[in-house]
């Protein structure tokens, strides 16, 4: 039986919506108001219970602010959507994991992503499976800039992007917000 709860809570990047579901994080979301997160989990959630004690919960929340405040690089929480079944496909979660060992305050192209899973002229594929992770910043997908070193594309926004590099130290040499 599976018990999926969820959390809304503010950081200094505005409103998070964090879902994990039998002790494991499934969907971080950083959206601008309570109501957007409200809203959200209503529709993608509604069988969520309202449980920000539940395990990770309190943990995401501590070290998100953590991360925010520049005293964490690393992020140590059960993450629900690596294993067969979670949801993503197998490609989805490759790319996921790929995106686990980028370093803090280090950045990568999506090429190079694509060469290193063995899919080379795949960056259109690991765009689309960036785009489609699920538990963004503590699954790092801010650090995949163009091949250019322009911020291309990002769920939260291009200054959202921006900000999270900014904060690891790791923008480009160029800050151009092309594709």
């Amino acid at each position: 039986m599976e018990n999926t709860s969820f959390s809304i809570f503010p950081t200094t990047l505005g409103w998070v919506l964090a879902v994990a579901r039998n002790g494991e994080l499934i969907c971080l979301e950083n959206r601008v108001s309570r109501d957007d997160c409200e809203s959200a989990q209503a529709r993608r959630w509604a069988d969520a219970a309202n449980d920000p004690e539940a395990p990770p919960l309190p943990e995401t929340r501590k070290q998100l602010n953590e991360y925010l405040a520049g005293t964490r690089r690393d992020f140590d929480l059960p993450l629900g959507v690596l294993s067969p079944g979670s949801g993503g496909t197998d490609f989805q979660r490759s790319v996921w994991a790929e995106l686990l060992r980028i370093p803090f305050g280090a950045t990568t192209t999506y090429g190079e992503i694509a060469r290193t899973l063995g899919v080379p002229g795949g960056a259109r594929a690991v765009g689309m499976a960036n785009h489609d992770n699920p538990i963004g910043v503590v699954i790092p997908c801010h650090r995949v800039i163009g091949a250019n070193g322009s911020l291309t594309g990002y769920a939260g926004g291009l200054p959202m992007k921006q900000r999270l590099l900014e904060l690891e130290g790791a923008l480009p040499g160029r800050l151009d917000f092309g594709e």
